[in-house]
């Protein structure tokens, strides 16, 4: 029997390698986006190669009731999700203070309740059949603040947070969580944040390379997994824990000034 794999902003970037990823061992595939276009072309795509079957789920992720409907409709389809991938998210570049509101309360209501929701919604059916996968696409920003994306960082902060937290309380089931945590990555991502002409996307990882890290590191049950970073940048993260808190947000903040 197949695996089901449900994937959030499976449209584009990490997301739909995900999805390519999923079809090409034989899974099939709950995909859920805003743009019905590109879901529906993925979708006969990967039915077309690998014969698998896609269901397509147009919803808006950042408004209030669409976790409980992406639910509801699987439910209604007599679906049932093996695999939870949480990928839909987005950043925005800039003082906290001139941002528009209305778009980073967007962005908190994507990143964070969404993602929260569907996890709240779709994790007592995996424990109540004692197997399942969730994996959440969180960042190495999670692991530090952010000037000049300060809401993003804080976003992906919960994340890794929350994934850690409810994998250690599934510890005593063969349900496992895992944090996906990116470094910069050639997706849409770059563009709609503003972050592709900063010092930080100079030599962006491909979508492929972290999507198959991502899913490699759910299938095995890991806690946390990195991708898409530079030795050098590998390094750095290590270096955060010594280094005075001061000088790291001056030197994260000169990362993401424009040029």
């Amino acid at each position: 029997m197949q695996k089901v794999a449900l994937i959030t902003g499976a449209s584009s970037g990490i997301g739909k390698e995900l999805a390519q990823i999923h079809a090409e061992k034989g899974g099939d595939l709950v995909i859920v986006a805003r743009r019905a276009d590109k879901l529906n072309a993925l979708k006969a795509d990967l039915e077309k190669q690998y014969g698998v079957r896609v269901l397509v789920l147009v919803k808006d992720l950042a408004q209030p009731a669409a976790a409980q409907e992406v639910y509801d409709a699987t439910q209604a389809a007599g679906v049932t999700v093996d695999y939870l991938i949480n990928n839909a998210g987005f950043g925005g570049r800039g003082k906290f203070h001139e941002r528009d509101w209305a778009t980073d309360l967007t962005m908190i209501n994507l990143n964070i309740v969404a993602l929260t929701a569907l996890t709240r919604f779709f994790l007592p059916g995996m424990v109540q059949r004692n197997v399942g996968k969730i994996l959440n696409v969180s960042s190495t920003a999670s692991l530090l603040p952010g000037p000049l994306q300060a809401v993003y960082f804080a976003t992906k902060a919960y994340v890794t947070s929350f994934s850690n937290a409810i994998a250690e309380e599934l510890h005593d089931t063969q349900v496992t969580v895992t944090a996906l945590l990116p470094g910069a990555t050639e997706t849409e991502f770059a563009q709609t944040s503003g972050m592709d002409k900063t010092e930080l996307f100079k030599h962006p990882f491909s979508a492929r390379e972290v999507a198959q890290t991502g899913y490699d590191g759910m299938l095995a049950g890991k806690l946390d997994v990195m991708a898409g970073l530079t030795f050098g940048q590998r390094m750095m993260m290590r270096t955060i824990p010594l280094t005075p808190k001061k000088v790291l947000l001056q030197q994260i903040r000169k990362m993401q000034e424009l040029p």
